[in-house]
């Protein structure tokens, strides 16, 4: 297999210097959209079509893995995010309902097979929608709860309905079932019980901080308004009351940034970079980011740093850009190296030379 390295310079703080190198590790993928970790040097990536794959590194050998799962590849639908739990593989895909090409954000799960993986569903956002937009989607896991991001599909204000699935962040067991402690349960009665957080548009990043134990994410705005911030309990970051900064596809003036009552994000993009996949870096490789935000580009081409404490932003830097091509998914080896998936059918590595 073809190995590309590419080996750069980045400037910290304005007046240092650090060289790093991207090894390209796969070259040839489909419009991938997300990799997990299996073990050391067993990694498992989605590709778009519905193929799922799994990548040794130790022999540089990759491999397509059976499954039945119906993979519904409309628009910016299709096979979105996998990750692997114990012994477990859960996904996020887009689901055709009742041949109607209506389709919804849906989560199966299946134990974990080289040869062949046999899924179930466990998830199904509801209402099913004609759109081929906004299907999100992430999938996160804290304290055995399942969160998963549910795209409003283009449909706007049904991120204010939370009788109504899309645009919203949910949480669910391990099995599908609901957890006693949501939000419908502790005082939003008019929620739908699997319902933990409203207002979100098109959530495309999502991970579980290792430092403070919480969930963060990335959420793509429209004409500008992307941004990063924190997964709230009964939380609503108000779209599309609210246009974070940024405008209508028209041109014509949206919401405003930020209202009192609703959330705030840690960080606003505008103009909107396409966010896309976020990690809280913790590693041996790059001690000096540890805590930090790694944020994923799209549109930009680049991967940033964030600095933070709590809710508040610090500072950040651009670590690299118009490298590799649009960054869709980050992952963080036990080693701390980083992986980062592209559009363009490649899978690098991050390290220092």
């Amino acid at each position: 297999m073809f190995k590309k390295i590419l080996i750069f310079i980045f400037v910290l703080n304005g007046n240092s210097y650090a060289e790093f190198k991207l090894t390209n590790l796969i070259n040839d993928l489909q419009s991938p959209w997300s990799i997990t970790i299996v073990k050391k040097n067993t990694y498992l990536i989605n590709e778009k079509s519905g193929n799922i794959k799994i990548f040794d590194r130790s022999d540089n050998t990759v491999k397509k893995i059976n499954h039945n799962l119906k993979v519904l590849e409309h628009g910016q639908g299709g096979l979105l995010d996998i990750y692997y739990h114990e012994g477990k593989v859960y996904v996020s895909y887009s689901e055709e309902r009742d041949n109607s090409m209506k389709s919804s954000t849906s989560v199966a799960v299946a134990n974990f097979d080289e040869d062949k993986m046999n899924f179930k569903n466990i998830f199904q956002s509801q209402p099913p929608i004609r759109s081929g937009y906004h299907f999100g989607s992430r999938i996160v896991i804290k304290n055995d709860k399942l969160f998963v991001s549910s795209g409003e599909r283009g449909g706007k204000q049904i991120g204010q309905e939370a009788d109504k699935h899309p645009g919203s962040i949910i949480r669910i067991n391990l099995d599908g079932s609901i957890p006693k402690d949501n939000p419908k349960f502790k005082g939003k009665n008019e929620w739908l019980p699997e319902i933990y957080q409203i207002g979100i548009r098109n959530v495309q990043g999502m991970c579980l901080s290792p430092f403070d134990n919480e969930v963060y994410m990335t959420n793509h705005g429209a004409k500008g308004g992307d941004w990063f911030g924190k997964v709230n309990y009964g939380g609503n970051y108000g779209w599309d009351k609210l246009y974070w900064g940024g405008t209508k596809y028209s041109g014509l003036k949206g919401g405003p940034k930020w209202l009192p009552g609703y959330d705030k994000p840690i960080k606003y993009y505008v103009p909107s970079i396409a966010i896309s996949a976020c990690q809280i870096y913790k590693g041996d490789e790059f001690k000096e980011w540890n805590g930090n935000a790694l944020i994923a580009a799209l549109k930009e081409q680049s991967l940033r740093k964030i600095s933070f404490t709590k809710n508040n932003f610090k500072s950040e830097d651009i670590i690299f850009k118009d490298k590799i091509g649009r960054l869709r998914d980050l992952k963080i080896t036990n080693g701390g190296k980083i992986l980062i998936l592209t559009d363009q059918g490649g899978l690098w590595e991050l390290s220092k030379n």
